[in-house]
């Protein structure tokens, strides 16, 4: 089964992705992507799975690796993780959001979660 990003029996449709700069590889890779509207319904209904996302978030990851920007998909609240690294050293710069705000995060569901089961 073939991936729909790259197909290793079809023949280069232009230059060796090594050969590339960064930004070329990301817009050749994102070009590649379904629109939106072929991924996800009107009513959402057709998200796709974590599973799912692994496989484009590693390819996604490689490209912009050269950025020093990591994506990441947090498993206790299912939101997007952007980590800014340094390329050298791979120090973490930055991450959106940041730690503290998915710690809080977890913990408002967590309490949510026990309002409910108590008022019901």
């Amino acid at each position: 089964m073939s991936s729909p990003l790259i197909d290793a029996g079809a023949a280069p449709a232009g230059p060796a992705l090594y050969d590339l700069t960064p930004r070329q590889r990301l817009e050749q890779v994102m070009s590649r992507l379904p629109p939106a509207t072929s991924v996800l319904s009107e009513d959402g209904a057709a998200a796709p799975s974590r599973g799912e996302l692994v496989e484009p978030l590693k390819r996604i990851n490689e490209v912009m690796r050269g950025y020093g920007l990591e994506f990441s998909l947090d498993e206790d609240s299912g939101r997007w993780i952007t980590r800014v690294v340094d390329r050298e050293s791979g120090e973490l710069l930055r991450q959106i959001p940041a730690e503290e705000v998915l710690a809080i995060a977890r913990r408002l569901d967590q309490s949510q979660g026990l309002i409910l089961r108590s008022s019901a």
